[in-house]
């Protein structure tokens, strides 16, 4: 392993756990940027799934009181969630992933361009659980087809009037249980060898304690300022993944 290697290798884990922690995702979109330029797809993508799942538990028992406090509106983006991941699956026989995921980063940078640019966020304060559920089945069609489980869900959420709790309390269990399930299939099919273990055991620790510093930080936010930093995540994410996707 050169000295060039592990640096870029650290400093994807450095970053994508110190994003989890903040915002409670987008750990992969992050990490991938560097992990990419030194393995494959296949050996880059479980482990970044390990990765953001184990810093997302830290930032899922930050905000265990919320997620136990409105159960039925996780399992309204979660269930679904669930049954869109099959789907999305078997979509790839139809679908061009690369494609698709330069759709969504189109999104994602319609989408944050334009709320980054107004004054005021909008707020629909009216009960949705029937476009939460859809929200959370369509993410999880974007998950078993692109790997963007989070993506709409993430879109949604910050538009709602929702405490910056309340918020994660539904994206942070939502992601983890996703891509959980994600690692597991992964796990099943042998994606884990000696050496991705030995990866694991060097970017975890990194992982997990810039992950607290994002955490942190997160405390430290205003609810309305954290529905901001989702949106403008949501444009840099679109940005990253559209120069991945192109380049």
């Amino acid at each position: 392993m050169s000295a060039s290697f592990l640096i870029i290798l650290l400093l994807g884990a450095a970053a994508g756990g110190f994003v989890n922690g903040l915002a409670g995702f987008g750990t992969a979109l992050i990490a991938l940027g560097f992990w990419l330029q030194i393995m494959p797809p296949q050996q880059a993508v479980p482990l970044v799934i390990v990765s953001s799942v184990v810093s997302g538990l830290q930032g899922l028992w930050l905000v265990r009181h919320s997620v136990w406090s409105q159960p039925k509106r996780l399992a309204r983006f979660f269930l679904p969630g669930v049954i869109g991941i099959p789907l999305g699956v078997a979509t790839l026989a139809f679908i061009d992933p690369k494609l698709l995921k330069i759709v969504i980063a189109g999104l994602m940078l319609t989408y944050g361009g334009f709320f980054t640019l107004r004054r005021t966020l909008p707020k629909l304060e009216h009960p949705t659980p029937f476009i939460d559920g859809f929200v959370g089945f369509l993410g999880g069609v974007l998950g078993g087809a692109a790997s963007l489980s989070g993506a709409l869900p993430t879109m949604w959420c910050a538009l709602r009037p929702w405490s910056k709790s309340e918020t994660r309390a539904v994206l942070q269990p939502y992601n983890v249980g996703l891509l959980a399930l994600t690692m597991t299939a992964y796990a099943l099919q042998g994606a884990y060898s000696v050496e991705s273990f030995k990866l694991i055991a060097i970017t975890l620790p990194v992982t997990m304690f810039f992950a607290l510093i994002g955490i942190q930080i997160f405390k430290r936010l205003s609810d309305d300022q954290f529905r901001q930093l989702l949106i403008t995540l949501m444009l840099i994410a679109g940005l990253v993944l559209t120069l991945k996707e192109l380049l």
